[in-house]
């Protein structure tokens, strides 16, 4: 059932994350990291679609969440990407190139190869660390992470500043995947219980950042290039604040961890090969000459 909600959920959120690129790409360049970006959007019925879709693909995933570890959702989220290449072909009506087959191998593949010799799980009992707790530093330091990546972003070609501010975005994500996570374990202990801890607060100012940061990278540049930062990173946060906080376990025997990397490394591979498909591309010519006296 997790494997199916993922997957599902994943196809919700690639279909989510092409409409929103479509409306936010219209956007000028000086509505970058700016909220009045959000403010334009939410009149665009396409764009409000996308956040619907999103939405949903976010509810499923957190059921999925509370019924599994971290670790174990994240990968099957990643194919996000592979959804949106599908939708852009449907779309496009074309087929198909080598490139596209490869990056559906590698991502197939590697979240396969992850999982089977990785075999995530959530720690006994689904015990949280104290609010007090060392380990909730790592949530700090994620934050910071995107906060650096944002800067940089700042002082960079355009191109660059999508991939980075993309990045900055899943950070946000796999952030908000891990408080989803935390939140629902809580429940477990009733609502009271819920809402006398700090993550289901945090989660909506987490998830409101994170999108700012992800339309500004669709505005920036096409989806080829703005997606596959997010889709790549999100997991890979997600899977590292899923064992630092909650001591979810992953095998470690040397087989089973080089195949773990083998798989990871395949996984962000394949999204990248992906990210580059020029289906995912299909706008950008038109859009850049539409947009070339306001950039």
């Amino acid at each position: 059932m997790v494997i199916g909600l993922s997957l599902v959920a994943a196809c919700l959120l690639g279909l989510g994350f092409v409409a929103q690129q479509h409306a936010a790409y219209r956007e000028p360049l000086s509505q970058i990291l700016h909220p009045r970006l959000l403010l334009d959007l939410v009149h665009m019925p396409l764009w409000l679609a996308g956040i619907g879709l999103m939405f949903c693909g976010q509810i499923l995933s957190a059921i999925a969440l509370g019924q599994a570890s971290v670790a174990a959702v994240e990968p099957l989220l990643a194919t996000s990407l592979l959804f949106a290449l599908v939708a852009a072909h449907m779309i496009y009506q074309q087929h198909f190139s080598w490139v596209e087959w490869l990056g559906a191998v590698l991502v197939s593949g590697g979240v396969a190869l992850f999982l089977a010799f990785g075999e995530p799980r959530q720690a006994r009992g689904h015990d949280l660390p104290d609010p007090g707790s060392p380990r909730w530093l790592a949530m700090l330091l994620a934050a910071g992470l995107s906060a650096v990546l944002v800067v940089i972003a700042l002082r960079v070609s355009l191109q660059v500043k999508a991939m980075l501010l993309a990045a900055a975005a899943g950070v946000l994500y796999g952030m908000q995947d891990v408080l989803t996570h935390s939140t629902l374990i809580t429940l477990d202990n009733g609502v009271g219980a819920v809402a006398q801890t700090w993550q289901p607060y945090i989660v909506p100012c987490v998830a409101i950042v994170g999108l700012l940061l992800n339309q500004s990278a669709f505005d920036a540049a096409p989806l080829r290039v703005s997606l596959p930062a997010t889709t790549a990173t999100e997991p890979v946060i997600g899977i590292l604040l899923g064992i630092v906080i909650f001591a979810e376990r992953l095998h470690v025997a040397p087989g089973a961890l080089a195949a773990e990397v083998a798989g990871l490394t395949a996984m962000v591979t394949g999204i990248l090969l992906l990210g580059r498909s020029p289906f995912l591309a299909k706008r950008e010519n038109g859009a850049l000459q539409r947009q070339a006296g306001e950039r």
